[in-house]
């Protein structure tokens, strides 16, 4: 899908209703779905055809459950102090990532630069596809039905749920992930940190702000 904008069309009244992110209902809320149902029947068949072993499957989802944003951090920081690097982050954030010895996985990966004129944030509309090589696992409310439609109609409103409030004069563009194309936000470097180094950098730089409902924050 192509990167949608709001196009100048702010709507800035806020629908927080009472809660600040968007309600997500357990699991096991609902009837499984066909695909919960195909993949249990899928895992079932495998481990009995002695294809893969329980345990093989237990250590897999434990790696991906253990993803956290610090490799993206790196990538952030290391963009902060490196011009050269940060261009070619912007051109190819999985060779980049390769650099610094972080394997970024296969699908492609782009990364959008917060500047003074514009603020990215980025979404799945159809599901949950996301960078969790560099981002770590997405939030429950990057998952939930409301987040996925609003930000698309009212980004402003919804950042502003998150405590981000972007000023008017500042373009906010919406970045749509799917299965064969991943987003990633580059955030400014906040102010104030011209003496820290790039540890101390990656330190500032959180899940929300590679997502972009969030800034980083000055030392």
């Amino acid at each position: 899908m192509s990167d949608m904008q709001d196009n100048g069309h702010h709507h800035d009244h806020d629908h927080a209703h009472g809660h600040r992110h968007p309600f997500q209902p357990d699991l096991e809320d609902g009837d499984y779905s066909y695909y919960q149902v195909m993949t249990e029947a899928v895992i079932e068949l495998l481990v009995g055809k002695k294809v893969i072993t329980a345990e093989e499957l237990r250590s897999t989802i434990e790696v991906i459950d253990s993803k956290s944003p610090v490799f993206g951090a790196r990538l952030i920081a290391r963009a902060w102090v490196d011009p050269a690097f940060k261009a070619r982050m912007l051109e190819d954030v999985i060779s980049a990532a390769g650099e610094l010895g972080i394997d970024a996985g296969a699908i492609p990966i782009r990364a959008v630069e917060n500047t003074t004129a514009v603020h990215n944030v980025i979404v799945c509309t159809l599901c949950s596809c996301y960078p969790r090589s560099l981002i770590g696992l997405p939030p429950d409310w990057y998952k939930a039905r409301a987040y996925r439609s609003r930000v698309v109609r009212e980004p402003r409103a919804v950042l502003k749920e998150f405590g981000t409030q972007i000023p008017v004069d500042v373009e906010v563009r919406v970045h749509d992930s799917t299965a064969d194309l991943r987003y990633m936000v580059l955030p400014a470097r906040p102010s104030g940190t011209g003496d820290l180094d790039e540890e101390a950098l990656a330190d500032l730089v959180t899940r929300d702000c590679m997502i972009g409902t969030a800034l980083p924050k000055s030392a």
